[in-house]
């Protein structure tokens, strides 16, 4: 029985020195990683389609086991809103297929205009999709969150083609007033949308945004604990993602959720121990 949790990403600054070795070369960097966490959200392909020969560094630096949950470029779910857009996906396709099983699924984040009304094309396009890959998609537009009509809409073609629906669950950021820099950041960019925990399929994903206050961040994610060691009762496998305003204690705050977790559920397979991230000393 495993369960995945992971980052928004596996090269941080303030991780380095901390709790990753540094210097690391790129070929080194997410192996590092991977002995801290054993899923990452792939947050950079948003931004452009990475070079196969990347893609192949990625594989090579996890096991078969590690998950990446890959967002789609921005050029096909932002600006062609997913119509017109198969050259793109074809350049995408063929650039993650090194991941092999690693790519646990394909991640269409989609943008807070996107509507009920647009459903039919989200459903022509995963209609389309190859069934190859795990689908996922992320909806942020509340009509989605606060029409129960709506949410069924979606609920019934994800269902239909066997896409999960992802969750970003930003409650326990919106809870209070910000208290940093990086909070009021967020709070300026992230979705204002209420938890949503429901699993469509056998491999839910979860995205779980706390605070810059430890404390505040794991009593936020309280009902999550709780909901994915159901899942795991269930016989589903889960992946975790876990989120703060920096990301500074992302990696530790990563692995304090999986305990949590493994004390409710001893049987869940533990995660490695991190690599050290600098050299032993004597005292």
């Amino acid at each position: 029985m495993r369960l995945h949790v992971g980052c928004a990403m596996w090269a941080h600054a303030p991780w380095q020195g901390r709790l990753l070795p540094h210097p690391l070369s790129p070929q080194e960097r997410l192996r590092a990683y991977a002995s801290w966490c054993n899923a990452v959200e792939g947050n950079t392909t948003f931004y452009a389609t990475p070079s196969r020969d990347t893609v192949e560094s990625w594989a090579a630096q996890t096991g078969p086991d590690f998950r990446f949950v890959v967002k789609l470029p921005k050029t096909i779910t932002h600006e062609r809103r997913l119509t017109g857009a198969d050259e793109e996906l074809r350049a995408f396709l063929t650039a993650v297929e090194p991941l092999g099983s690693r790519a646990h699924a394909l991640w269409i984040q989609l943008p807070g205009s996107f509507a009920p009304s647009d459903l039919a094309t989200l459903a022509a396009f995963l209609r389309r999709a190859p069934r190859s890959y795990r689908w996922a998609v992320e909806v942020r537009h509340r009509a989605f969150f606060e029409d129960a009509r709506s949410a069924g809409w979606l609920e019934r073609l994800l269902t239909e083609v066997g896409a999960e629906w992802i969750p970003f669950d930003t409650v326990t950021m919106f809870q209070s007033p910000p208290a940093s820099d990086a909070e009021r950041d967020a709070w300026t960019k992230k979705p204002r949308v209420p938890r949503r925990s429901a699993a469509l399929t056998d491999r839910p994903i979860v995205r779980y945004l706390g605070r810059d206050d430890t404390e505040r961040t794991v009593e936020g994610w309280r009902p999550w604990v709780g909901r994915v060691a159901e899942w795991l009762r269930e016989g589903r496998s889960p992946t975790v993602f876990i989120h703060t305003p920096d990301n500074a204690g992302a990696l530790t705050l990563a692995r304090r959720f999986h305990d949590e977790v493994r004390e409710r559920m001893p049987e869940v397979e533990p995660l490695p121990e991190p690599v050290p991230a600098g050299p032993p000393t004597l005292f």
